[in-house]
């Protein structure tokens, strides 16, 4: 289990990689998708189904509606990929850039962080997404609404970028 997390983990510092070095709507929009599933099968693998699954329906759900609409306007004839130079120079300089951090924090303090929430079983009455739940309600509820204000102001803040020069429907005729 240790060794498929690890796994995980790489794939999701490579998938981060991918997202920030592209400039081409089409290849980000995948690499987020990619990198939300790498993410809920990491949080599935510490403990947490149930967070797992709520995060990537809503992923699915609310943001790549966003991501597609923008890309769907912003159509270019021949998009940069992945393994254009231009996109390869930021991919290494970012790889240089996670090799260097990691080797500043290299040293042990990741061992401590690998408890999955279901490895005190023996002492908790319930799973430990459960409780994460009803904490993120309870006494997470203001930032919940906070969040949910930014994500809808995101998606008018996007739409407003990506209409260009028309009015929309409150154009003349």
């Amino acid at each position: 289990m240790n060794f498929i997390l690890s796994l995980l983990l790489f794939g999701l510092v490579l998938g981060v990689i991918a997202v920030a070095s592209n400039p081409s709507p089409y290849f980000a929009a995948l690499g987020l998708v990619l990198v939300s599933g790498i993410g809920c099968g990491i949080l599935f693998g510490m403990g947490g189904p149930f967070l797992s699954l709520v995060l990537f329906l809503i992923y699915l759900g609310g943001m790549l509606v966003v991501f597609a609409y923008s890309a769907a306007l912003a159509a270019e004839a021949y998009p940069e990929s992945w393994g254009s130079w231009s996109v390869m120079g930021y991919v290494l300089a970012y790889c240089g850039i996670v090799l260097l951090f990691s080797g500043y924090f290299w040293g042990g303090w990741y061992e401590v962080s690998w408890v999955p929430a279901d490895e005190i079983k023996e002492f908790s009455v319930f799973r430990g997404d459960v409780g994460g739940v009803a904490l993120m309600y309870s006494l997470g509820g203001g930032m919940l609404i906070i969040s949910a204000w930014v994500l809808l102001l995101t998606l008018f803040v996007v739409l407003e970028l990506t209409r260009g020069l028309s009015r929309g429907t409150l154009r003349a005729v």
